[in-house]
Formats: structure tokens, sequence, C-alpha cells
């Protein structure tokens, strides 16, 4: 168990930090790869649904 500060938190070795510091770092990259992408994707399915609920519809009287 680590040390316990004045404050009641405590203390971080520095393999924690760098523990704490690569988890930090995979959590950035599966965000860039898996939530940004996910994102645009249901943004792009609500920009198709709006755009075809907003159409102005074609009649075919020929």
């Amino acid at each position: 168990m680590p040390k316990q500060l004045k404050n009641g938190k405590p203390k971080i070795t520095s393999k924690e930090k760098q523990k704490l510091k690569k988890e930090y770092q995979e959590t950035q990259k599966q965000l860039k790869t898996v939530v940004f992408p996910a994102l645009a994707v249901v943004f792009l399915f609500i920009v198709v649904y709006v755009y075809l609920k907003t159409r102005p519809m074609r009649n075919n009287f020929d």
C-alpha cells in the first residue's frame, strides 16, 4: 500500500505514474480509432435520414 500523505491521498510512485500515463495514451488511441469513427457514422446516418425526409416529393404523371 502506498505511503499516505497529510491530505489523505496516497503517494504515487514513478512506476505508477508511468502506468497511468500508458493507460491514458491507450485510451486516447482507442478514442481516435473507435469512438470518433463511430460518431462520424452516426452523424452521417442522421444527415442522410434528414435529407431523405425533407427533400421534395417527385410526382410521376407522365
